[in-house]
C-alpha cells in the first residue's frame, strides 16, 4: 500500500514567527534575525519531513529572513550620514499588524452570538459558556504541537532525524483510532497517542491524523495552563 497524504498547513509563516518569538522570550522590536532564521528553517525541514505541504508564502518568508540577515551583516560605511532604517522593520511591521488583527479576531470569536452577524454586549452575558470556551483559555497552536511531537520522538528515538518513509499506515485509519480512543472520555493526553506506536512512520501517521481531525473540527487540543500537558477532546458527539 502506498502512503499518500499532503496535509495543508492551517497556520501561516507569521504564526510561526510569533511562536519563535514567544518560545525565545524576545522583544518583537529587537528580533535576533540570525537565530530566528535558523530556527525558522528547522521548522520548515520538519514540516517537509512530516509530509505537510509547505505553501509558497513560507518560502517567501524564509528568503525575506535570509535577505534581512545578509543586510545586517553588511558593514556600515563610515561616510554614511543619513540614518538607515533597521532592516528588521521589514518583518516587524507586518508582525505587529498581524498581532492586532489576530487579537481582534479572537475577541470577536469569543463573543456570544445571537444571530449570524449580531453580538451581545459584554455586560449582557449570563456567565454561561460552552465547553469549548472553558477549555480554550490556553490554546495550542500547530507549532506547539510540533514541539510536543519532537519531544515525544526524542524520548522514543534519541538523536533520530525525521525522514518519512512510506509504509502501510493509513492516516484515515489513525483518525478512526483516535476518535475511538476519545469515545466516552472527558479528554485524552497528547503523549498517550504514541504509547502504542512502534515505528517512526506510524508515529508520523498518528500526528498527521491528529492535525487532520483538528482541521476538520472534530477535536480540539488545549492546556489547563500555558505550558501544561496538551490534551485532546472531541467537539461533536457525531464526529
Amino acid at each position: 500500500m502506498t502512503f499518500e497524504t499532503r496535509l495543508e498547513v492551517f497556520e501561516g509563516p507569521l504564526d510561526l514567527l510569533l511562536h519563535l518569538i514567544k518560545i525565545n522570550e524576545i522583544d518583537i522590536s529587537d528580533i535576533p534575525v540570525a537565530t530566528i532564521t535558523e530556527q525558522y528553517l528547522e521548522y520548515l525541514d520538519l514540516l517537509r519531513a512530516l509530509d505537510i505541504n509547505v505553501a509558497g508564502d513560507f518560502l517567501v518568508m524564509a528568503s525575506t529572513l535570509m535577505h534581512i540577515k545578509s543586510k545586517m551583516l553588511l558593514p556600515k560605511q563610515e561616510g554614511d550620514v543619513e540614518e538607515i532604517e533597521d532592516p528588521r522593520m521589514e518583518i516587524v511591521r507586518p508582525l505587529m499588524e498581524y498581532m492586532q488583527l489576530r487579537e481582534a479576531a479572537h475577541e470577536l470569536a469569543t463573543r456570544d452570538i445571537l444571530y449570524r452577524d449580531v453580538f451581545k454586549r459584554g455586560s449582557e452575558t449570563d456567565g454561561k459558556r460552552g465547553v469549548e470556551e472553558d477549555i480554550n483559555t490556553a490554546e495550542v497552536s500547530l507549532y506547539e504541537l510540533m514541539d510536543a511531537f519532537k519531544k515525544v520522538m526524542k524520548r522514543r528515538y534519541p538523536g533520530i532525524v525525521l525522514r518519512f518513509r512510506a509504509e502501510t499506515w493509513s492516516v484515515k485509519k489513525k483518525m478512526v483510532e483516535i476518535m475511538k480512543g476519545l469515545k466516552g472520555k472527558e479528554h485524552f493526553y497528547f503523549r498517550d497517542l504514541f504509547s502504542g506506536n512502534t515505528s517512526i512512520s506510524e508515529m508520523i501517521a498518528t500526528f498527521l491524523a491528529l492535525l487532520d481531525l483538528m482541521k476538520n473540527g472534530a477535536i480540539i487540543v488545549f492546556q489547563d495552563k500555558v505550558g501544561g500537558d496538551i490534551k485532546l477532546k472531541t467537539l461533536k458527539a457525531e464526529a
